[in-house]
């Protein structure tokens, strides 16, 4: 068996400590827009187009309690950003990136990151029900005390990832390419797609909660 690879934590993100009050230009989000060092607060951020907006760029801006939801993005990209209670529900984040991110106690639900790329990010204390990584990348995540029931990381490519708490009921894993994605102190009861969980490292205590997933996936009836 190869050796797995060290644990670390994620790059925590580089913000500034002066950051500039995001005003109600920077709260409309537009094609094509550069939002640099600023910081956001409990405001909605709005969009003109319904289609969603293309080309934006967040560098080194903080988000406390700030609401993403119903934003569409497309090639958006997200570095050095730090999320504090922030409302993600329902943002649709198409061929995006995070990297360098924090994303801490938000309501997530619904999310979707369809083919985007993620590495070093921390998701902690997170409701993140029903969200959606299909065909994303992740590198050097770490999801921790999260609801992430019913989740999807179809086809998904995570190297490096780490599952640690988690609620995991009913997610989707079917395509995924696992390299050295741990999984520990998780509930993995009715996850689906466990022939991609080829090179996971699983907790001896997480193991027991698939075996009713292993059944049904080789079709075995468990009797008491």
């Amino acid at each position: 068996m190869p050796a797995s690879s060290p644990v670390r934590e994620p790059k925590p993100p580089q913000i500034p400590c002066g950051l500039t009050p995001a005003g109600k230009v920077e709260r409309h989000v537009r094609h094509d827009g550069k939002y640099l060092s600023l910081d956001y607060g409990a405001d909605t951020l709005s969009m003109d187009d319904p289609d969603g907006v293309e080309d934006v760029e967040f560098e080194r801006c903080r988000f406390t309690r700030t609401v993403f939801s119903e934003l569409v993005l497309h090639r958006a990209g997200f570095a050095d950003c730090a999320f504090g209670d922030a409302d993600l529900a329902n943002l649709r984040a198409f061929n995006s990136r995070m990297f360098n991110v924090r994303i801490m106690n938000a309501r997530m639900t619904g999310m979707r990151l369809a083919e985007s790329g993620l590495r070093d990010v921390l998701v902690e204390g997170c409701r993140a029900d029903l969200t959606g990584f299909r065909y994303a990348r992740l590198r050097d995540v770490v999801f921790r005390d999260c609801n992430l029931a019913e989740a999807t990381f179809q086809s998904a490519e995570m190297t490096d990832v780490r599952f640690e708490n988690c609620r995991l009921g009913g997610a989707q894993f079917s395509g995924a390419k696992m390299r050295s994605v741990r999984f520990r102190g998780c509930d993995l009861r009715g996850v689906a797609g466990l022939s991609s969980f080829q090179g996971a490292i699983v907790a001896s205590g997480d193991a027991m909660s698939l075996l009713d997933a292993f059944a049904a996936e080789l079709g075995i009836t468990i009797e008491d």
